[in-house]
């Protein structure tokens, strides 16, 4: 990652207040793939007073200028992640939610090889693969 998303923030010229840093703070230190309520939980544990309403406007603002990505797996909670993060794909656990990143250069090679099969060259892709762990035996 090239700087980080207070930078990348105050590069486009958005105003950042205390409450923003510290939502940005929370989010930077995310492994995972936070919604709104359990990125207000976060960052609520750091300023008390921040409020909910304030984390929906500001994930808002930071998606809508590029810094963050939105991700919805299909369970009705949209989550964020660095949109400057490196590239992967996902594997979503669809009994208890969990989300696996992975990356696999078969499956790149692959896409590349659809598009260009297609008659395009791949700009970029999402993957998303939704599953049950095996049973052991």
């Amino acid at each position: 990652m090239s700087s980080t998303i207070i930078q990348r923030c105050e590069a486009k010229g958005l105003r950042m207040t205390g409450q923003r840093r510290v939502i940005a703070t929370a989010l930077e230190k995310s492994a995972d793939h936070p919604d709104v309520e359990e990125l207000y939980a976060r960052a609520s544990a750091i300023d008390t007073g921040i409020s909910l309403a304030t984390v929906y406007r500001t994930v808002k603002l930071f998606e809508e200028a590029g810094i963050l990505d939105k991700l919805e797996f299909g369970d009705g909670r949209a989550r964020y992640e660095d949109a400057e993060r490196d590239h992967h794909d996902h594997l979503i656990d669809i009994t208890s939610g969990e989300v696996i990143e992975f990356v696999d250069e078969e499956i790149e090679a692959l896409q590349e090889r659809i598009a260009e099969k297609l008659g395009y060259e791949l700009r970029g892709h999402r993957l998303e693969l939704y599953g049950v762990p095996l049973k052991k035996r």
